[in-house]
């Protein structure tokens, strides 16, 4: 397989599945002390990374050109 048809593909998927998910959203663990210091809390504090749809569709649409451009050099 040649490296434009492997970039073409990984970008279509990574398009597609940009496209599906519109967030993701992870968790981290922190330990907050209270106001006096003597106890300590865990708190579970959210991190929502939204994904564009542009950004979707332009990967789609590159990896669609480089698809493209890999079968056109390979039929020369």
């Amino acid at each position: 397989m040649q490296p434009y048809t492997v970039a073409g593909l990984i970008l279509i998927a990574l398009g597609v599945l940009a496209l599906m998910v519109r967030s993701i959203t992870y968790f981290t663990t922190e330990q907050v002390t209270g106001p006096l210091g003597f106890f300590a809390w865990d708190v579970s504090r959210p991190h929502t990374i939204i994904i564009s749809p542009i950004a979707g569709l332009a990967a789609l649409v590159v990896g669609i050109a480089l698809l493209s451009m890999s079968r056109r050099s390979a039929a020369t």
